[in-house]
């Protein structure tokens, strides 16, 4: 068996609220949107939005109406953490880990956005 992550679908609260941090704020180009889902270009990998609403009656399983458990993180790769924290605290964006390089040498900084998703923006690894 041969499995590939093709993409990754985040049920959010509000979708216009969930488009203009990803859009506006972190700056990915929307790929794709079909009333409230929408695919953003992330490179090999699709990020995409759906309301939890929606998507209950997509998949009819059981999604509560909740925010993120925080059991899982999304992961940016940028040439430069820095720049990137700073230009989402500029706009309004909280910080929940200033960047911090690791042990093993990589610059990581944690966000998150409007519905509590772990985001974490971090540097190559080399």
């Amino acid at each position: 068996m041969n499995l590939s992550m093709k993409y990754l679908i985040l049920y959010v609260s509000d979708s216009k609220r969930a488009i203009h941090f990803y859009r506006d704020i972190l700056g990915l180009p929307i790929r794709a949107e079909h009333g409230t889902y929408v695919e953003f270009e992330t490179g090999s990998t699709i990020l995409a939005l759906n309301t939890r609403e929606s998507a209950r009656e997509i998949t009819q399983l059981d999604i509560p109406d909740t925010s993120a458990s925080n059991t899982f993180e999304i992961g940016f790769v940028t040439e430069n953490v820095e720049e990137v924290i700073k230009r989402v605290r500029e706009q309004g964006v909280t910080i929940i880990g200033e960047p911090k390089v690791k042990p093993w040498g990589q610059t990581v900084a944690y966000i998150a956005d409007p519905d509590g998703h772990y985001i974490e923006i971090c540097s190559p690894m080399e």
